[in-house]
């Protein structure tokens, strides 16, 4: 499973679903870094070898673009339905070999 840093944005009912499905994620929160700015996450995720987990997708396509030696990023969708962001995310990431170096987007179904 996939080891992932949850931004201050990212809801932390899916966080504890994601978890549940088996995967290893550190919330900003936790690792005492609320506030950090978008490059400083980003950093701290490379240093953690952890994927960033974000609804920030504008700010995290462009941090991609211009530092794309990371560990993955995955940008979503804002999505109120917690169980279907976690699902929609686990998905994504276990249809990957690895998150290295990737964007991956995960967008709300239109309904």
């Amino acid at each position: 499973m996939a080891k992932m840093y949850a931004d201050e944005q990212f809801p932390l009912p899916s966080v504890k679903i994601l978890r549940n499905l088996g995967h290893d994620i550190l919330t900003v929160q936790e690792a005492g870094n609320v506030g950090d700015s978008d490059p400083d996450v980003l950093t701290f995720a490379i240093v953690s070898d952890r994927a960033v987990l974000t609804q920030n997708r504008r700010d995290f396509l462009k941090l991609h673009r211009s530092q794309p030696d990371h560990a993955g990023i995955i940008i979503c969708s804002e999505d109120r339905n917690f169980v279907r962001l976690a699902e929609q995310v686990h998905n994504a990431i276990s249809e990957e070999s690895t998150l290295s170096g990737k964007l991956i987007r995960v967008v709300k179904p239109e309904i």
